[in-house]
């Protein structure tokens, strides 16, 4: 506990509970303590005592939070309130603003958050005190007006700040984290583009996760009346990507784990001239870097300042938090990738064939995917699909799974279970429905004459119509443990004939496209899918 005495904050609160956590948590923190159940309680407090800072709830029997708040500003309009809620909307954000609300935090509140609030909030009482004196000190219109300017400087600043908190407060993936990242970033800092990149101990080069551009025809605040075309000759901002020659400096930001700003970039970081004016942010968990958020600006005026800095750096720590919170609830999926992978590993220990042709199978089905306009969200599904969809195998009998010749009938009608198995594995651990869709269906027919529901046409899933056409090639294409690969020819024929009975006709047709473009045959030789 610390020794030192601090200053002495007012509780009001209907429920008992929050009431003494956070007068337990202030008083060891120092803090001075008071609470009070309700509106009227807390006035009664103010009327006799001294108190520098008040929180208080906005739901309350007979006097809400906003109307205490409002009369305490006529009592004392030095005193700084912070409201909390459970409930936030507009309009309560806007009436606590004309109620001289100096914070509004949004419940479940963490406990230092709520620390955080309260000194940064009494330093500004102080700074408002010292500006009162300096007033009274000053003479002359000019030095007011430079004064009163500041101090609205520091409430647009406060007011950014508790919108950067409020956009991560409820956030339900990490996923939804590194979007939301890159979208506030585009709205608060004014950034063409900002990208969010994975880069640290297990993924040590930059992947990028997120990304997002202005709107510079709408009523976004990016440079809207930015010059036509961009620094390089560019017409169009939105088409450039983040360029190869950033990646090193991302890579160097994260060995560093220091924020970076380029206000006006003259190449001597090498990055191209396309891009005027550059931040890069490290977003630490538990003091060790996840990954770096960049903001870019490609035309116009607009550079990048260190208040600019400031913000972007406020924001991957509200990620990070916010990343924190969600890990303690994500933990339980990380055990079931766990479990699931384990199996993987089975079935890799009993057939090698299974890991290699699912791995090429993954990779000529993003292709397809590709080619096909599928989102992000859809080339992830196929990743994971097209990884496991072979994962049902693991119940088939080592006899029939590894003969080395033709399966008999009966031998046949046991492998075709391995898909229902696979889906009923992911089933049991409650999680991604599309893959578990994509893994049952990926050997239906689009005549109706597949196996194991007969499915016909639209009825089977898009995404495993993909993978159909994949696995199929792959399995033509590969030596298996009864028959060598068949010709190239032999493969591509049969596969246009399937077209309308077997497989998806649309699909073949982009597969053939692919596969006459050499995309197939450079990834088969290779492994590495095609940009």
């Amino acid at each position: 506990m610390e020794s030192e005495v601090k200053e002495k904050i007012l509780f009001v609160d209907d429920e008992e509970s929050i009431l003494n956590v956070s007068n337990d948590f202030f008083q060891r923190r120092g803090y001075q303590t008071r609470t009070a159940r309700s509106a009227k309680e807390a006035l009664q407090i103010l009327e006799e005592e001294t108190v520098d800072c008040c929180f208080t709830d906005i739901n309350m029997p007979e006097m809400n939070g906003l109307d205490l708040a409002e009369k305490i500003r006529m009592l004392d309009n030095t005193l700084p309130v912070i409201v909390m809620t459970g409930y936030p909307s507009l309009e309560n954000a806007i009436q606590t603003i004309k109620n001289g609300v100096v914070d509004f935090l949004i419940k479940p509140v963490n406990l230092k958050q709520m620390e955080l609030s309260v000194r940064r909030v009494l330093e500004r009482r102080r700074l408002l005190a010292e500006n009162v004196i300096l007033k009274k000190e000053i003479e002359g219109k000019e030095r007011l007006e430079k004064v009163n300017q500041e101090l609205v400087l520091k409430v647009e600043e406060l007011l950014i700040l508790n919108k950067i908190m409020s956009n991560f407060a409820a956030i339900s993936s990490t996923t939804d984290v590194f979007k939301r990242a890159v979208d506030t970033a585009i709205e608060i800092v004014n950034a063409h583009k900002t990208y969010f990149y994975v880069i640290n101990d297990a993924v040590q080069q930059p992947v990028e996760v997120a990304s997002a551009k202005a709107e510079v025809n709408s009523t976004s605040t990016a440079d809207s009346k930015a010059v036509e075309t961009c620094a390089d000759g560019s017409e169009d901002f939105d088409r450039i990507e983040a360029v190869p020659s950033a990646i090193q400096l991302i890579m160097e930001v994260a060995a560093d784990g220091l924020p970076l700003l380029i206000s006006d970039n003259n190449g001597a970081k090498g990055l191209p001239a396309s891009i005027l004016s550059a931040m890069l942010v490290p977003l630490k968990i538990r003091e060790k870097v996840f990954g770096v958020l960049m903001g870019s600006i490609f035309k116009g005026e607009k550079r990048f300042s260190e208040k600019d800095l400031y913000y972007l750096s406020f924001m991957t720590q509200s990620a990070a938090h916010a990343i924190e919170n969600l890990a303690l609830y994500e933990n339980i999926y990380e055990n079931l990738f766990a479990t699931l992978y384990a199996f993987v590993k089975a079935v890799e220990a009993r057939d090698l064939y299974t890991r290699q042709h699912s791995n090429r199978v993954t990779g000529i089905s993003l292709i397809l995917g590709k080619k096909l306009g599928c989102t992000r969200e859809e080339l992830d599904i196929l990743n994971f699909a097209g990884h496991l969809h072979d994962i049902g195998k693991i119940g088939i009998r080592d006899d029939i799974l590894l003969k080395p010749g033709r399966l008999t009938p009966e031998e046949f009608e046991k492998i075709k279970e391995h898909p229902v198995i696979g889906a009923n594995i992911l089933e049991h651990l409650g999680l991604w429905e599309k893959e578990k869709l994509i893994i049952r269906y990926h050997h239906e027919r689009f005549d109706g004459t597949g196996y194991p529901d007969g499915l016909r046409l639209e009825e089977i899933p898009f995404l495993a119509r993909i993978l159909s056409v994949a696995d199929v090639y792959d399995a033509m294409a590969s030596d298996r443990a009864y028959r060598k690969k068949m010709e190239e020819n032999s493969i591509i024929r049969i596969i246009k004939e399937g077209a309308g009975t077997q497989f998806d006709p649309v699909i073949v047709a982009v597969f053939i496209d692919a596969h006459e473009g050499g995309l197939i045959r450079r990834y088969m030789q290779t492994g590495q899918i095609p940009d």
